[in-house]
């Protein structure tokens, strides 16, 4: 697979942000068995908190130059789901894969002869899977090596693991000086940095040096105990722990002593923070990756703790250092790691609001989604690219919540649904699908939001080249629109199987499905996703029957609206130069024979039928006394190719029976009942009443043009 342009050969690894400190022995060997020819798999294993991932990362910054494509970093710590190992490690990788092939295909065929350092972090959750895909990877890559972080072995084929201990406490090497210990380096550092006055010395080495073999050396609880130096003395410190020692004095007999040890630590935090900030620390546990203070105060708020102090309470749990606080260009984010996460949904769990507080995350992130698809058209899609991308580990997190409930199932379909826009637009096709096609095999009755999961499960699949697919879940959509009344689902519908012909290069099908999404749009201001792309896709279709001049009208007009609404201006320029290259342009189209196609549906489709009298046999009746063409072309066309097009025009039929408004540009007198009972169609008036079979361009962009005037 070719590399993709802009793609960075010396990796993505995360800066170093603090300084790496003792582990000299540990990390010579880990440098001698990655030059090793038979050592291509290496797992560092070790308790929570012991520093793996430090370790792995120091590693990967020292051999980054033997690599020549680079050391890759990615972290599977809030994956949930096994299935999406594969896509997680190709995302990180930055292989902007929107095709319909497997992860698997896509991730081996890209690494391939490559010379790779994968570091793959955080695999305990996910055992089976990874070492399924290590084992692949290894067989079909010669090149590649992998260093992975877990808190057991992977037990796959190759492996070395090697086991990363705690940092070495006073008193372990007969007679070290206890200044040049690394656990009381690793404190001193880290006291340091916190309060910048102090000084390691005689007076306090020996309180120092007992706080880190009371902490076994663990470095997240150096770190944890490190920072309390801003309130307590060392020797305070060394009181609280013994407390602590004695409140969590509870745990398993067999556990091992330093996890009891860790969970000490963790719980004295816990215990330095007051009432409320234990609380809003056990309601933070339910976000995943990191969020903002609005999120945080939707979801946590209420019961105890108002709304207006979550704001203080969060700058508490950063000053406290439960919360980081990462600065991003839309403002700052907050983020508990893992293991402070872990604790705080244990207290969660006690605290019986597990299940409250999921599904207010759960409405939040429905919420958003729903603001975001809304304002996807307007004028800071840019924003919201960017903030989606961001909430992408918590969208997960609602997601899972909604479709491993049967109760919740409906809000699900809802939120999965509402994300369209970022399933398509923002480089996640293949996640989208894979959720949508895993909701709509849960939920088989028919609704209003499955119809929705059904057209945006079409759409994704048309942008990944699935058009079989794509126009089979349209199709599956128009039908159970039917069934509970949705119009506008059978509209969007109509316009993913224009998509599809379009894209099978069935332009008279595509140009019918299309003029028929553009005519019964009747949403108001909503353009996206079923007003805009139509006209750009129609106007691509012109395009290609030798009608630029038609197909810039329609653009032309379209750009206008989006100019006064902010959005998608850029998109529709880069389909107008597209469509301007595409075969066919610039030859003489003097005498070029017109091509057919449905602008205006309820004039376009009934005319068909009616100017060929010898295919009325083939028309369908329709409920309510109407009837849709069974053949459109005069190439013979048979009614299964064109089944599409009759299913949405009959449903349309169906749907819409009240009066339709006079748009700008179009004028349409109300039809007449025709000699078989049925409907007659409709003609569009022309100026002085001449020439009632005007050509159906000129009506395609006048109805378009009434169409995007009543949107803007």
């Amino acid at each position: 697979m070719a590399t993709p342009s802009g793609w960075r050969r010396d990796g993505n690894l995360p800066n170093e942000l603090t300084n790496f400190i003792g582990r000299t022995r540990l990390l010579a060997g880990l440098k001698q068995r990655l030059q090793e020819p038979e050592t291509r798999l290496v797992t560092l294993t070790g308790i929570g908190g012991v520093g793996k991932s430090r370790t792995a990362l120091r590693v990967a910054h020292l051999v980054r130059g033997q690599f020549a494509d680079g050391v890759w970093f990615a972290d599977l710590a809030r994956l949930q789901d096994a299935g999406m190992v594969r896509h997680t490690i190709t995302s990180a990788l930055g292989i902007a894969d929107q095709s319909a092939r497997s992860a698997d295909e896509t991730l081996s065929e890209w690494v391939g002869d490559r010379e790779i350092l994968l570091i793959i972090d955080t695999c305990e959750h996910l055992v089976d899977a990874c070492a399924r895909l290590f084992e692949d990877l290894l067989r079909t890559s010669p090149r590649l090596r992998i260093l992975a972080t877990s808190r057991q072995s992977l037990n796959a084929q190759g492996e070395h693991t090697v086991a990363v201990p705690p940092l070495s406490v006073p008193g372990d090497v007969p007679g070290e000086n206890p200044f040049t210990n690394e656990s009381v380096q690793l404190f001193a550092a880290r006291a340091g940095a916190v309060v910048p006055s102090f000084q390691l010395d005689e007076r306090n080495i020996e309180p120092v040096s007992e706080l880190c073999r009371r902490l076994d050396g663990i470095p997240l609880a150096i770190e944890l105990a490190a920072v309390r130096l801003r309130a307590l003395s060392v020797e305070q410190i060394l009181a609280l722990l013994t407390d602590r020692f004695s409140l969590l004095a509870g745990a398993s007999r067999t556990a091992l002593p330093r996890h009891q040890t860790l969970r000490a630590a963790i719980g004295w935090s816990h215990e330095l923070c007051e009432p409320a900030e234990r609380l809003l620390w056990a309601r933070l546990s339910v976000f995943a990756g990191d969020f903002e203070l609005e999120a945080a105060r939707y979801v946590c708020a209420g019961d105890s703790l108002p709304g207006e102090d979550v704001t203080d309470l969060i700058s508490s749990l950063v000053e406290k250092s439960i919360l980081l606080s990462v600065a991003t260009p839309s403002g700052h984010r907050y983020r508990l790691i893992d293991t402070l996460r872990d604790y705080g949904e244990e207290w969660l769990d006690k605290l019986g609001e597990t299940e409250a507080v999921r599904r207010r995350h759960r409405d939040y992130y429905l919420q958003l989604a729903r603001r975001g698809e809304e304002a996807w058209s307007g004028p800071r899609q840019v924003y919201w690219y960017v903030r989606m991308r961001h909430e992408h580990d918590n969208i997960r997190v609602a997601l899972d919540y909604c479709l491993t409930r049967p109760e919740e199932m409906r809000l699900g379909l809802q939120l999965l649904s509402s994300l369209w826009f970022m399933w398509v637009a923002c480089g996640l096709a293949r996640e989208g699908r894979l959720y949508l096609e895993k909701a709509l095999e849960l939920v088989s009755q028919p609704s209003p939001e499955r119809c929705k999961a059904l057209w945006v499960l079409s759409y994704v699949l048309s942008s990944q080249g699935n058009i079989s697919g794509a126009m089979e879940a349209a199709e599956r959509c128009s039908s159970d629109a039917v069934r509970v009344g949705d119009s506008g689902a059978v509209i969007l519908a109509t316009k993913m199987l224009g998509t599809a012909a379009f894209l099978q290069g069935d332009l008279q099908k595509a140009s019918a499905l299309l003029g028929v999404a553009i005519e019964f749009h009747r949403s108001g201001r909503e353009l996206n996703p079923g007003l805009l792309p139509s006209i750009v896709e129609l106007s691509m279709v012109l395009l290609m029957q030798n009608e630029p001049a038609e197909a810039e009208v329609l653009l032309r007009d379209c750009i206008t609206v989006c100019t006064q609404r902010g959005g998608a201006v850029a998109a529709l320029l880069r389909h107008l130069r597209a469509g301007q290259r595409l075969p066919g342009d610039g030859q003489d189209r003097r005498g070029a024979r017109p091509r057919p196609r449905v602008a205006a549906a309820q004039t376009a489709l009934p005319r068909r039928a009616r100017d060929r009298p010898e295919r009325g046999a083939d028309r369908a009746a329709l409920p309510g006394g109407g009837a849709a063409p069974a053949r459109l072309a005069a190439d013979g066309r048979g009614p299964a190719e064109l089944a599409g097009l009759r299913h949405a025009a009959a449903e349309l039929a169906v749907l819409q029976r009240r009066p339709r408004p006079v748009r700008q540009g179009v004028r349409t007198p109300p039809r007449q009942a025709g000699p078989r009972g049925g409907v007659q169609p409709r003609q569009a008036a022309q100026p002085g009443g001449a020439d009632r079979a005007r050509p159906l361009r000129r009506g395609a962009g006048r109805a378009v043009r009434g169409v995007l005037t009543s949107a803007g």
